[in-house]
């Protein structure tokens, strides 16, 4: 049996390859799918079915594209009007050399959620390892939330029933593969952690010590956030995205071209580490440190506009071109060439952020004049902040804007400084002037033995 993980980094997604007998499988593929031919032609097998454990909502799917390439079927569950694919249903077996899967209806997570079994016949009869989807994870289970409030508990329900009805029984040595890992938005703390099983889980994961009753209770009172971009994610899902072919080829920029395409509406996006932003930038422009591409673009970006990139050099353009693509970003204008260096080499104007120590922040905290805002998630404000404090959450920074004060200094933390950066630079577009962001924010106020206040 060949089995190969493939993680696409930011997204935390998990991607599987599995074959046996010439024939090879791919499970819920990415949008940039060479890496699942690459694994296919150095083991001689050819992929032959292409499975959804769901309808992604944070990634464009992968499944047309592979399916356009590969000459390979797309199956996925009942329940939505795929535009592409075929359905499957409980029971539903299908043969990769001496590698049986069989298909188990898991719903909750969404309608049509399934998560597939493995058994290596010429072995045994035992499952061997279990693709779960979005319906449990590695301390984790799967966001209910995705059809409204008033679909939480059913969907809750639902999937207190596909965990411990149809996943656990399988039995606590089967492997268990997720479709996310820690970070990811689909569950509300997974687990960092390459490999578990149903046993391991069955002991660990607090989630499944509950009742029924308990397990749905706690589910509807989980705290998520939802990216704008999700019903993107949704739309392309249901109906096949464009196909790609190859990644888009990316333009190279001088300044003259720079600034007649930002003027012109581009959204001009740097990715240079945040004290590099804060040091000097390119003014109007946009903060999203480069690993954080995959995790905060949805939240910051239309798909209407062109997107061109900001970098010291110009050379982190292939890993944030995938980045973008896998969210749906086909319209990725170029970048410009040799990075920021080349802006001020041609005595182009600059901002500059001032970047504030915990210890500053500290003498200044009680200081009226200071506005200080945490853009932290809610359940980290919840664990300790900053005494005198505001909190809203950065993805939600932009459309609240009305409720941070323009006449005071703004002085913005995060967890650790990359978040408070992109916010900062947020503010600045918007006609902010006076924003200060705080490098090692929570982390450093922490290890500097500052105190914190615990809501509640």
């Amino acid at each position: 049996m060949i089995f190969e993980t493939v993680k696409s980094a930011g997204l935390a997604h998990k991607s599987y390859f599995i074959g046996s007998g010439g024939v090879a499988a791919v499970i819920d593929p990415r949008r940039d799918c060479d890496v699942y031919l690459e694994i296919a032609e150095r083991n001689n097998l050819n992929i032959k079915y292409i499975f959804e454990t769901h309808r992604n909502e944070d990634y464009v799917i992968g499944s047309v594209e592979l399916e356009e390439i590969a000459g390979a079927e797309v199956y996925h569950g009942e329940g939505l009007d795929f535009s592409y694919g075929n359905f499957v249903r409980e029971g539903d077996k299908f043969q990769l050399g001496t590698i049986e899967l069989e298909v188990l209806e898991t719903p909750g997570h969404t309608r049509e959620s399934i998560s597939i079994t493995v058994k290596d016949k010429a072995v045994s009869d035992d499952v061997y390892m279990v693709f779960a989807g979005d319906a449990l994870f590695a301390g984790e289970t799967g966001r209910i939330d995705l059809y409204g409030e008033d679909q939480k508990e059913s969907n809750a329900s639902q999937l207190y029933e596909s965990i411990h009805d149809k996943i656990l029984p399988l039995g606590d040595q089967v492997i268990m593969c997720p479709a996310h890992g820690a970070g990811s938005v689909c569950g509300a703390d997974i687990r960092e952690q390459e490999l578990t099983t149903l046993g391991y889980e069955k002991k660990t994961n607090e989630a499944l010590s509950y009742s029924k009753d308990e397990f749905v209770e706690y589910k509807i009172n989980e705290k998520l956030y939802t990216p704008p971009y999700f019903e993107k994610m949704e739309e392309l899902n249901l109906t096949g995205p464009q196909l790609l072919c190859k990644l888009p080829a990316l333009k190279v920029l001088g300044v003259s071209d720079f600034k007649a395409v930002m003027e012109d509406g581009a959204q001009i996006v740097d990715v240079r580490n945040p004290s590099s932003f804060g040091g000097a930038h390119i003014p109007n422009t946009l903060s999203i440190f480069k690993n954080g591409v995959p995790v905060f673009t949805g939240w910051m970006l239309n798909y209407q506009n062109p997107i061109v990139i900001v970098d010291e050099e110009g050379q982190s353009m292939e890993e944030v071109r995938a980045y973008l693509v896998r969210l749906g970003y086909d319209y990725i204008y170029g970048y410009l060439g040799r990075g920021f260096s080349s802006w001020y080499l041609h005595a182009e104007p600059i901002k500059k952020l001032e970047l504030w120590s915990v210890h500053k922040l500290k003498e200044t905290q009680f200081d009226p004049s200071i506005f200080i805002l945490d853009v932290r998630k809610e359940s980290d404000w919840e664990k300790g902040y900053v005494e005198g404090a505001h909190h809203i959450y950065l993805g939600h920074v932009k459309d609240r804007l009305e409720e941070i004060p323009r006449y005071r200094k703004v002085v913005v933390y995060c967890d650790a400084g990359n978040k408070s950066t992109i916010a900062a630079s947020i503010l600045k577009k918007n006609g902010y002037e006076d924003v200060a962001t705080v490098l090692g924010s929570m982390k450093a106020w922490k290890v500097a033995g500052y105190p914190v206040v615990v809501s509640g």
